[in-house]
C-alpha cells in the first residue's frame, strides 16, 4: 500500500518545533553531530516559516490595496 504523501507542518506547528530546537541546542548537551542535524532543521524550519509569513504579508497588502478594480488572486510566490 503505498504511502500518504505528508502534509507540510502549520505554520504554529513549524513554529514550536524550531522553539524546541533552539532550547535542546542551547542546552549544550548534544553530540556534534545531532547538534548539527539539529541546527540544519532548523535553518530549514526557518526559511519555510519566512516564506509563508511573506505570502501572508503579500496577501495582506493586495488585500488592503487601493485598487478596488484590482482583481484577487491566489498569490504564489517566486522561486528564490
Amino acid at each position: 500500500m503505498p504511502k500518504k504523501a505528508e502534509q507540510p507542518a502549520s505554520f504554529e506547528t513549524s513554529l514550536q518545533q524550531l522553539e524546541q530546537i533552539v532550547s535542546r541546542l542551547e542546552s549544550g548537551e548534544l553530540p556534534l553531530e545531532e547538534a548539527l542535524n539539529e541546527f540544519e532543521r532548523g535553518v530549514q524550519l526557518a526559511r519555510t516559516g519566512q516564506q509563508t509569513l511573506q505570502q501572508a504579508e503579500q496577501r495582506v497588502r493586495i488585500l488592503l490595496s487601493d485598487d478596488k478594480d484590482a482583481e484577487l488572486t491566489s498569490f504564489t510566490p517566486e522561486n528564490d
